[in-house]
């Protein structure tokens, strides 16, 4: 089954398509899902692939938020909605893969590793938009290096799966 999940990803990046928004780069996009598929490859502890793998559903999400700016659907709490529904879909990436065995994280959290991760990795890749926004405008609107809005979370995500080997 992963094989053909693998094969079928690979037609879907053989035909790429028109982005309808675009909150961050999708070269983003590309180095946060390759950092996911090559950790689980490797071996790397779950709670980091959860780490990344809760920034590419972050971004994804922010994607829907534009796709529904464009259609013009706006409520009451669409973003926090649409941010945490996106976020949530790391439970279908991972059925059958794994079971749910929450440990205590810290000696303060007693939850999965993935999830932990995931929440950790949305926190992370939601204030490193924030604070390339506050950059940027600081900056007159630009950013101060090519490329900046790819390398400030991907940095930080590095950084704190850096931390997660350490500490976890």
């Amino acid at each position: 089954m992963k094989f053909l999940s693998k094969i079928f990803t690979g037609l879907l990046c053989a035909f790429p398509a028109v982005a309808v928004a675009n909150p961050a780069c999708p070269i983003c996009t590309i180095a946060i899902g390759a950092g996911v598929g090559v950790a689980e490859s490797l071996g790397v502890p779950v709670g980091i692939v959860g780490l990344w793998a809760g920034a590419l559903l972050t971004l994804l999400g922010y994607w829907m938020i534009k796709f529904f700016d464009n259609r013009g659907w706006r409520f009451p709490g669409r973003n926090a909605l649409l941010i945490g529904l996106s976020v949530a879909m790391i439970g279908f990436a991972y059925v059958g893969d794994i079971d749910y065995s929450p440990v205590w994280i810290w000696n303060v959290f007693y939850v999965d590793p993935i999830l932990f991760g995931a929440i950790v990795g949305m926190i992370i890749f939601i204030l490193v938009e924030k604070l390339y926004e506050w950059m940027k405008a600081k900056n007159g609107g630009h950013a101060h290096f090519p490329f900046e809005r790819v390398v400030l979370p991907v940095v930080a995500l590095a950084l704190v799966s850096w931390l997660f080997c350490i500490c976890m």
